[in-house]
């Protein structure tokens, strides 16, 4: 029983290679069913670039090409002794600043002591003005006495207030410098591959250099090229299939997530029925997220393969065109 068990599974296992090469061969010879586009195409993904904000020394790179990577993590670091310096003297001006307020609010209370004092020495003045035991001159010594000290205390109050934005102005440099030493760590914006390392540690790079290449691998996707008489029967959303040549015997589910408003090859004059069909427009074919979520590790970009589209969702997908996956 067992050699003839092995025999079925040969056969059954060659009866597939045959369908996948007849596949293959209808393919390559444009044999699709009526409604089926198809066009060449290869896989790409969204890249986002992790560059220097500000100028400085890149002390550390954590990160190596290939690495996955998820959003927030460190990738790379940059030093810059200048910031640090400037960051030391401006937390010194924040103290600084905090000592003026404090003599400015005890300078406000000796000049609120004088102003009872001399205030108490102009009612006594008075009293003995009005009885004749004070001369005027003397009593207008005590009137210009409590004046001058409320005017110090006018002036003491304005040293506090100024004491109190001088103390705002200080910590907001403080902080504007430690956003820059923050902005020095260098994260990964989003989810992804390290795809390039463009600087290595211990250059010195400029601000707006780039450091790291990633690829989204959450926004992994084929372009593909159609006719107008093609691409104009095609709606947002729409499902599609993607086959790339290493697997061919995998079908990917993807959906049309852009189609160009413009042709990409255009004739030089475009007069008849014949030059208009001529005219080719870009199709973004996305993958679905569900699948990338789950084979991640086997997403790269890079790779050719074939696209295709339905004209009309009506249309059902042949056999050879459901969903296979891993």
């Amino acid at each position: 029983m067992t050699p003839v068990s092995h025999d079925v599974s040969l056969s059954t296992s060659a009866q597939a290679q045959s369908r996948i090469k007849e596949f293959l061969q209808r393919l390559r010879s444009g044999s699709l069913p009526a409604g089926i586009a198809k066009s060449n195409g290869r896989i790409e993904a969204t890249q986002i670039d992790v560059a220097a904000k500000y100028a400085g020394r890149l002390s550390q790179v954590l990160v190596n090409e290939g690495d996955d990577v998820t959003a927030g993590q460190v990738v790379a670091k940059i030093s810059s002794p200048e910031y640090e310096a400037q960051l030391r003297g401006a937390q010194s001006q924040v103290l600084k600043a905090k000592q003026g307020l404090a003599e400015a609010n005890a300078l406000i209370v000796q000049r609120k002591s004088e102003i009872t004092l001399a205030q108490a020495e102009l009612e006594r003045g008075q009293q003995l003005v009005d009885k004749g035991y004070l001369t005027r001159q003397t009593f207008d010594q005590r009137v210009a006495k409590a004046d001058t000290a409320k005017a110090a205390l006018v002036a003491a109050e304005a040293q506090r207030d100024q004491a109190a934005f001088a103390i705002k102005s200080a910590e907001a440099e403080v902080d504007r410098i430690e956003a820059v030493l923050v902005d020095m760590t260098l994260v990964a914006p989003r989810s992804g591959r390290v795809q390039y390392q463009l600087a290595r540690a211990g250059e010195v790079v400029g601000a707006g250099a780039r450091i790291l290449t990633l690829l989204d691998l959450s926004d992994v996707y084929m372009t593909i090229y159609l006719p107008a008489a093609q691409a104009g029967l095609l709606a947002l959303g729409d499902e599609a299939r993607i086959t790339v040549d290493p697997l061919p015997n995998y079908v990917i589910p993807a959906n049309v997530s852009f189609v160009a408003a413009d042709a990409q090859f255009t004739p030089k004059s475009v007069e008849t029925a014949d030059e208009r069909e001529k005219l080719m427009f870009r199709v973004k074919l996305q993958i679905d997220p569900r699948v990338l979520k789950k084979y991640h590790r086997q997403a790269k970009t890079g790779v050719r393969g074939m696209g295709f589209v339905r004209t009309s969702a009506s249309i059902q997908w042949p056999e050879d065109l459901s969903v296979k996956l891993p």
